[in-house]
Formats: structure tokens, C-alpha cells, sequence
């Protein structure tokens, strides 16, 4: 691997002066800027850019942490952020954190380690703060998408959980649903509460009783929690007559517990999903959901942390937090409840 010596002597110039090209340096001649660059192509010279950015305390690189790069939400938020740095001259560190708290602070440690110059985090607990205070007493920007963590005011860039959640639960009513179950993620992650808490207003707000057995909290937002509860919905004396799929993984879980119980949609159960479920083999009928922008949001979060990286917002006061709308598109996986059910 050819060095900064290499180039040097290559171009009849000093180490020195190779360094000033790397760094812009604008007291260098165009002839022996081009003597330079020449010597690095034709020695496949990579600069170091991490010496670089201890020198010019820049190293344009951005850390994206996500909680489950197997979840195509998260996957296009990564590719809304990328696209987005690319833009700006930004490269990005992908991290997922796989709804680990531990994992998450390794990744934390690495990223302040690589010299960073922001984090985007989609934090795996919203109760956690000390890995959040360690990137805060460094200074360093830092815009949490799609979630929360307690007690912290951060730059936020995250979609209306409580009224996407009541919407789907309000169109079930408007339906004639009265017992609907939702299966969501774990108590500890913010849209999980969220969605629940627009679920429990749908139903208060129509005069519906709720029911705590009716609501299953998962160990994460999984394929298998999905399924897991969902057999449990649909196999309870008095089972639900519409399911709320918490996210699209769960969802697709759901919808594994119908097939293998022989029920259909929407005949025997109505089901409806926070999230776009895109796998064809899975959705048929396809579902009706509440749709998010999870491109648009990577780009704004972006944007955002960007601003804070350019000094643009430097106070507490300055604090953005961004909630993008999501939307409601209803296909054909619902209808009313049988009608002897709605006697009972």
C-alpha cells in the first residue's frame, strides 16, 4: 500500500507538500497540485481520513444507529439518510442495534471513537439515558428518529403515532367493531406507547369498554411475537373481531396465526397494520394501513442534524422537533362483524 513518502518522491515534491494538497491547502501551485494528484492516482494513494480529521477536526461522517435493519422501515430511513448525506458530502456508519440497549452503547462508544461529526438514533429504550448523555456532554449533534427517550429534550424527526393509531382504530368502530385487539412492541420503546395510547382514545372517545386482555405487548416488534399472541387473541372465549398489527413485522406474524387457524379476511376477521405490509405472498386480501414515509423522514432527520452540524442551531432553544403526518389507506381487508357477533 503506497504511503504519503511514496507520493512524495514520486512527484519530486516534499511530504509536506503532498500533505497541503490532501488538506486544500491554497498556498500550493495548480502545476504542482496536478504533479500530486497524478503521483496518488498512479500509486492508488488513499489519504487517511481519520488523521485528516484529527487535523482539520472534520471528518464528514455521520452515524445512523437503527433498531432492526430487517424491518424495511428502518432500511429505507437508512436510505433516505445515506442519500441525503451523499448530497452534502457526508458519508454515513450504518449501526443496528436490534432493539439492544448494550448493543446500541458498543455502537454508541464506536461511533465517538470513529470521530463522528452527528448521530441519528432510533433509541431501543425510551426510559435509557446515559448512553444519550454521553453524546450530548461531547457536543456532538444528535437527532433521534422516529422515537423517543424520556425526559430529554433532542431534535426529533418521528411520525404521529397516537393519531395514525386512533385513525385505524376509529375506522374499525365506524365498522361496527366492538372487541379489537392490537399487537404491538415492547412497554419500553415510545411508539409502542404511543400507538396504544391512540388505540385506548379511539375507544374512549365511541364509549367502549376497554379490555386488558385484548392488548399484548411484545417481547419486540417480531414476525414471532406477532404470531405468538395473535393465536392467543384468536383462540380467547370471546375472541376480537378486527386486529391492529402494531408494526409491519407483526403484521406479517398475524397473519400467519389467521392462515393456520383456517379463518378468512375479511369474512372471519377484519385486520389492519401501522406500516405498509409489502410482501404480495402475505397480504391477500391487501391491508388496509396506516402509511409512513419512512424515506422522507431519513431525509429530514438528516436535514435536521446537518443544521446542528453547521452551527445553524446551536442553543437548547433551537430545539426541532418534527412530526410528519402519516395516512390512512384503506384496501380491502376489513368489513363489518358478523351480525350474530354484534348481538352478543
Amino acid at each position: 500500500m503506497a504511503t504519503i513518502k511514496d507520493v512524495a518522491e514520486k512527484a519530486g515534491v516534499s511530504v509536506m507538500t503532498v500533505s497541503r494538497v490532501i488538506n486544500n491547502n491554497k498556498y500550493v501551485s495548480q502545476e504542482t497540485r496536478e504533479k500530486v494528484e497524478q503521483a496518488m492516482e498512479e500509486l492508488g494513494y488513499i489519504p487517511n481520513a481519520l488523521a485528516h480529521g484529527l487535523i482539520t477536526k472534520k471528518t464528514h461522517v455521520l452515524g445512523l444507529i437503527v433498531s432492526d435493519i430487517t424491518n424495511p422501515f428502518f432500511t429505507t430511513i437508512a436510505r433516505g439518510v445515506e442519500d441525503t448525506a451523499i448530497k452534502n458530502g457526508f458519508n454515513t456508519i450504518l449501526c443496528n442495534s436490534d432493539e439492544d440497549v448494550e448493543k446500541e452503547e458498543r455502537y454508541i462508544e464506536l461511533l465517538l471513537r470513529k470521530r463522528v461529526e452527528g448521530i441519528i438514533l432510533s433509541p431501543a429504550d425510551c426510559d435509557k439515558r446515559r448512553r444519550i448523555e454521553q453524546i450530548i456532554s461531547r457536543k456532538i449533534p444528535l437527532v433521534l428518529i422516529d422515537r423517543r427517550i424520556s425526559g430529554l429534550q433532542i431534535d426529533r424527526v418521528y411520525s404521529d403515532s397516537i393519531n395514525g393509531a386512533y385513525e385505524l382504530t376509529k375506522y374499525l368502530i365506524d365498522l361496527g367493531h366492538r372487541r379489537i385487539g392490537i399487537i404491538i412492541g415492547p412497554r419500553r420503546i415510545s411508539t409502542a406507547v404511543d400507538r396504544v395510547e391512540g388505540y385506548k382514545r379511539a375507544l374512549q372517545e365511541e364509549g367502549i369498554s376497554m379490555e386488558e386482555e385484548l392488548i399484548r405487548w411484545g417481547k419486540k416488534y417480531s414476525r414471532e411475537d406477532g404470531y405468538l399472541n395473535a393465536i392467543e387473541l384468536l383462540t380467547l372465549e370471546h375472541p376480537p373481531t378486527a386486529i391492529f398489527g402494531g408494526n409491519r413485522l407483526i403484521t406479517v406474524g398475524i397473519l400467519r396465526a389467521i392462515r393456520e387457524l383456517k379463518l378468512r379476511i375479511p369474512d372471519d376477521i377484519s385486520v389492519v397494520s401501522f406500516d405498509e405490509v409489502e410482501d404480495i405472498s402475505v397480504t391477500n386480501p391487501f391491508l388496509t394501513v396506516i402509511s409512513q414515509n419512512s424515506y422522507v423522514m431519513g431525509v429530514v432527520a438528516t436535514e435536521q442534524l446537518l443544521e446542528r452540524i453547521r452551527g445553524n442551531n446551536k442553543s437548547p432553544e433551537d430545539l426541532q422537533e418534527i412530526v410528519l403526518q402519516p395516512r390512512l389507506v384503506i384496501r380491502k381487508s376489513c368489513g363489518s362483524p358478523k351480525e350474530e357477533v354484534m348481538k352478543e
